[in-house]
């Protein structure tokens, strides 16, 4: 267990836009900064983060919390394990009590799969730096490709031994399970019952998670047996997501948030080449097509890509297609090609990191004009495949978002194509209706065959009149402001929210969790506390939690121009405080007295005994009473 005056010191340490800043692209908006959401794919920014109130919050899919609830959400952590991240970015040291070997059998699964990957890689690279066949065969292997001691150790490569079992052996000597070396599968079981390791004799390249967490491996076999494949990696995992993962990422991160740009390529060595030659801002796809997922995690930290390629251009053309996802992603994508049959890693080996740079530097091309160009070339002068191109090209180009950026692509690939500009836009405009209609198409619901009809005696119903809006903002204005002091007509040092609290004794709340909110708001200040607006955005319970980020949290910000420009002076709900507290408090109940007498005269309707409608006539003109009182106050008219 973490000691609670640690959890505090993190809590108070942790700065929301920094944590979440590790994995998001922010951008200052008012007091608040805006990026991609991280937990669902979107174009246009609707995450928010709030660095005065410690939060986070997305508009778009709904998800929202403090820095440990981001780092639970996104890595998958357990309450203590975001605690122990942060307080490690924090160097913030964690006192624990000494694990117990029960303790680590009770672990979480995901959990021991980290631990055992951490092992394996630890066990690999202490296999290489430490053994004579780790020095004779992995260690050699990686200087004769021109890497240095630091790039070898920054990405923990390591070497397996060419034993059937050399890791299992050790992982099961040292106390760790077989089976969950098998779930992340470092050993593998056959037919027949025998347990082997997965990597033997191979050299290892860790894959790391977003956080340097190791998640999963890929080796290389060193034999010329052309049986053997060349690279294994790890299988899917609950932890391994090849489809979600770049090589690299771990080490890139900064440099590509900091140069907004991302160099991609394609196999391990090409990434230990180019960050090694000081480009740091490098990631590679592992062997794996790229991928949407992938895309957008590149897109979290900048929106331009640069793909390096060597010169097959089969293989390029083969790709290009593929590459059409990126600029549906909303990314600016440049390609650049390497002569001579060179890909990254031998380029940078034989000319150097300043060669490597310069060549970057003056052979990038725009991913729309580099696709004209090679399309066109491959179609010569036959006019039914110039047809073709143009049409793909078009294909590329109506998958850009930006309206703006796909005007000029059309304007400058109408000069390549030799094709009037108006007729490419026509053709745009075709396949984007298109588009269109088959995205309406999908998202049309057809009626359910066992939804029941509407009867015709429903249809003469009034709508369902509800308090859930005064309820609503009653609870965020307790949230927001019950710990602040006020002093209102005489009222001197006055805790806005135990002021709430009294006036809102009569009422019971419809929302069973907005009444939860109340009562745990009601217990505390018997306690003799009055709680603050963290309080709920950490409370335990994470349905108060979330329902409390939600309220506190706003996707618009006043515009500065309306006083920078117009002289507008618009007043702030802080510095109109007492409406905003009675006018919830008020509305709230007119809402509860106006739906009690809505059912008063339901049952004056419905009575038969003449000394029970008298008596209910009584109820009823006492609520219209008190109506009335709340009514004047709020300045409102009664209208039937």
């Amino acid at each position: 267990m973490i000691k609670k005056e640690t959890i505090d010191k993190i809590l108070e340490t942790a700065q929301v836009e920094e944590v979440v800043g590790d994995f998001v692209h922010l951008k200052k908006r008012g007091s608040s900064m805006i990026g991609l959401c991280p937990f669902h794919g979107e174009k246009t920014p609707s995450f928010h983060v709030s660095p005065s109130k410690g939060i986070y919050k997305c508009f778009g899919c709904g998800k929202g919390g403090d820095s440990v609830g981001f780092i639970m959400e996104h890595e998958k952590y357990s309450y203590p394990e975001a605690l122990k991240y942060i307080a490690g970015k924090y160097n913030i040291e964690v006192e624990e009590t000494e694990v117990t070997p029960e303790f680590k059998q009770e672990q979480d699964k995901r959990e021991s799969l980290y631990i055992v990957s951490n092992y394996a890689a630890k066990f690999f690279a202490d296999s290489m730096w430490n053994t004579e066949s780790g020095k004779t065969i992995g260690l050699s292997y990686f200087k004769e490709r021109g890497f240095r001691d630091d790039i070898i150790r920054k990405f923990e490569l390591g070497y397996s031994p060419d034993d059937w079992a050399a890791l299992l052996e050790a992982a099961i000597a040292d106390g760790y399970q077989q089976g969950f070396l098998e779930d992340v599968g470092l050993v593998i079981k056959n037919d027949n019952g025998k347990i082997y390791d997965r990597f033997r004799g191979r050299v290892m390249f860790p894959i790391h998670n977003f956080t340097g967490r190791i998640i999963g491996f890929g080796g290389r076999t060193l034999k010329t047996d052309k049986a053997v494949p060349k690279y294994v990696n790890s299988p899917e995992s609950d932890i391994y997501h090849k489809s979600n993962v770049l090589y690299g990422l771990f080490q890139a991160k900064k440099a590509i948030r900091d140069l907004d740009n991302c160099f991609l390529v394609e196999g391990y060595a090409d990434v230990l080449s180019v960050h090694q030659a000081g480009v740091e801002n490098v990631v590679a796809s592992s062997g794996t097509s790229l991928t949407t997922e992938q895309i957008r995690l590149i897109g979290r930290f900048t929106k331009s890509i640069t793909i390096l390629y060597d010169g097959d251009e089969a293989g390029i053309k083969a790709s290009l297609r593929g590459l059409d996802m990126i600029l549906e992603e909303g990314l600016d994508v440049k390609v650049v090609l390497f002569p001579d049959g060179h890909d990254p890693d031998s380029y940078v080996q034989k000319f150097g990191a300043s060669a490597f740079k310069t060549h970057i530097e003056k052979a990038k091309k725009d991913f729309i004009f580099y696709k004209t160009e090679i399309l066109l070339k491959e179609a010569g002068s036959d006019p039914i495949k110039k047809a073709g191109v143009i049409r793909e090209v078009v294909e590329s180009i109506a998958k850009i978002p930006d309206a703006i950026k796909a005007s000029v692509f059309i304007r400058e690939c109408g000069g390549l194509l030799q094709m009037e500009e108006r007729i490419l836009i026509s053709e745009l405009n075709k396949m984007r209706l298109a588009k269109a209609k088959k995205d309406n198409q999908q998202n049309y619901r057809q009626p359910l065959e066992e939804e029941p009809p509407i009867a015709e005696e429903d249809l003469d119903e009034k709508p369902i009149q509800t308090d859930e809006y005064q309820e609503k903002d009653m609870i965020r204005v307790l949230l927001t402001y019950g710990d602040q002091m006020v002093n209102w007509d005489g009222m001197t040092d006055t805790l806005i929210g135990p002021y709430i609290i009294t006036n809102l004794s009569d009422v019971t709340f419809s929302n069973p969790l907005y009444q939860k909110v109340i009562k745990y708001y009601h217990d505390e200040l018997e306690n003799g506390y009055v709680p603050k607006e963290k309080d709920f955005i950490q409370h335990p319970d994470a349905e108060i939690a979330s329902m409390a980020i939600s309220m506190i949290s706003s996707p618009y910000v006043l515009s500065e121009n309306w006083y920078n420009m117009h002289n507008i002076t618009v007043p702030s709900e802080v510095e109109r405080l007492k409406g905003t507290v009675m006018g919830a408090i008020f509305h709230l109940k007119k809402k509860k007295v106006t739906t009690m007498i809505t059912a008063k005269q339901k049952l004056i309707q419905e009575e038969k005994d003449e000394a029970n409608v008298t008596i209910l006539m009584k109820e009823y003109l006492t609520l219209k009473e008190v109506e009335r009182y709340i009514s004047n106050y709020l300045g409102s008219v009664i209208t039937k």
